[in-house]
């Protein structure tokens, strides 16, 4: 029986942690989870503050989910997507399609969020190839400044943060980039209640000039995650769907982050009520049990695909365990359980008492804004309240904000300067307070010892 000490060597040495620099990494071994507490070998337990990353969408351990798991190893653990169904997956797909917005049907599974957007992209380049009037100078795709769709190449090729992709370049193909719409960076004259229009009157702009070369936009729909919580001005993603269809480009919707409820709805699509022409989802489609994602699309671009073997029309992709029955049996007892105990319709009084912590945080000194869509949060850090003046890069204020809350029972993760709050939706009103007051605590330690320090 290996001994802790052994284990945690084991994971600082053999096991290479993604985007984690492996020379400051402190391990951290988690040995087993209940509601929305992770509990480490030494019998440490902490919050888990970003579900795990944002995909533990109704708590770890959840009986439902793990009963799902244990009978399904009782019928079949795995059979492949080529060729063959299964009856747990086919019941899935029937399912997505059912909970998916408009006439969204036809599901290719994945298992992971890159791979699903991956997926979205080739489908659309080889939809314009097939379809009844083809277009096969469409090659080009178009997305958003500060994106983030994943590490795959193709997925990393439409994302927009240097930081994550920058070394890779010469790898990428080239994307039709717009500025993110950002309400922060309106210039002079255009106020946020025109931040949508503006932002569209760009979109039109480019597809104007390059309509026939693109095939695709892609987007994270209301809130692009890795930019910090960015979030889109009310309407825009709702114009978006009108211009791409006004200029035959498709609209993928990337919903890895925001699907199955987080932000109030079942989707973000559905708060403007917008029908994407592919849905890709991942991360909280299990619960965050296993891995799994899934590109919904409607039978327009599905038919495109049809035809005899000698056509060549069949989408060649494919993952080897895209599906995955128990997976498929996973997402099936979270669907259930977001629609029997009207999880997405409760989610607003929760809402209202994280709101009601930011507004506290709003009010510190180093707070510079905090952002809120439904149960998806975040905490920008800056020097001074209410500013946009960031700290300087080297002194990594929220990494540091992070350690201190992990020091005090809490597991948070930032992006740059910002504190990101996405806990599992199971929280109760006790472990929220606890998880707002130790991040108010943990902003007050870090700046006072910076302010000894100085």
């Amino acid at each position: 029986m290996p001994t802790n000490s052994e284990i945690t060597h084991w994971d600082h040495h053999h096991h290479w942690h993604a985007f984690t620099q492996m020379a400051e990494y402190g391990p951290l071994v988690i040995e087993r989870a209940e509601g929305v507490w992770l509990y480490d070998i030494e019998g440490n337990r902490y919050l888990d503050g970003v579900s795990s990353l944002w995909c533990n969408l109704l708590g770890h351990g959840h009986p439902r989910i793990n009963e799902a798991i244990r009978q399904q190893l009782d019928s079949v653990a795995h059979s492949t997507s080529l060729g063959m169904g299964n009856r747990t997956t086919a019941l899935l797909a029937k399912r997505l399609a059912d909970i998916a917005p408009g006439d969204l049907q036809h599901v290719f599974f994945c298992s992971d969020g890159s791979s699903v957007n991956e997926v979205a992209l080739k489908m659309a380049f080889q939809y314009w190839r097939q379809c009844e009037e083809p277009r096969p100078q469409k090659t080009k795709y178009l997305a958003l400044g500060q994106a983030y769709h994943g590490d795959t190449l193709g997925s990393a090729s439409v994302g927009g943060i240097a930081r994550f992709h920058e070394i890779f370049e010469p790898l990428l193909f080239d994307v039709v980039r717009l500025p993110a719409p950002d309400p922060r960076t309106l210039p002079v004259g255009v106020d946020k209640p025109q931040a949508a229009e503006y932002f569209l009157a760009q979109l039109e702009a480019v597809l104007v000039e390059r309509h026939e070369e693109i095939a695709a936009f892609i987007l994270e729909p209301l809130i692009q995650g890795a930019a910090g919580m960015l979030f889109h001005p009310a309407g825009y993603l709702h114009g978006v769907r009108e211009l791409t269809t006004k200029y035959h480009v498709l609209l993928i919707a990337d919903e890895i982050v925001t699907g199955f409820g987080r932000t109030g709805k079942m989707f973000a699509c559905d708060h403007e009520d917008v029908v994407p022409d592919i849905l890709c989802l991942g991360k909280s489609i299990t619960g965050g049990y296993l891995p799994l994602s899934a590109a919904i699309t409607h039978p327009e671009i599905y038919n495109a695909f049809l035809g005899d073997a000698a056509s060549g029309r069949a989408f060649h992709h494919g993952h080897t365990y895209g599906g995955n029955p128990l997976a498929a049996a996973a997402a099936l007892a979270t669907i259930d359980l977001l629609e029997e105990g009207q999880v997405v319709e409760k989610i607003g009084e929760r809402a209202g008492q994280l709101g009601s912590w930011l507004d506290r945080l709003a009010a510190h000194p180093h707070v510079g804004a905090t952002r809120q869509h439904g149960m998806i949060a975040a905490v920008e850090l800056t020097t001074t309240q209410g500013e946009e003046e960031p700290f300087p890069p080297e002194v990594r204020i929220a990494y540091r904000v992070c350690r201190e809350a992990l020091r005090r029972g809490v597991w948070l993760r930032p992006l740059g300067d910002v504190l990101v709050i996405m806990p599992p939706l199971s929280i109760t009103v006790d472990e929220l307070d606890l998880l707002g007051d130790t991040l108010l605590q943990s902003i007050d330690t870090v700046t006072a010892e910076m302010s000894a320090d100085a």
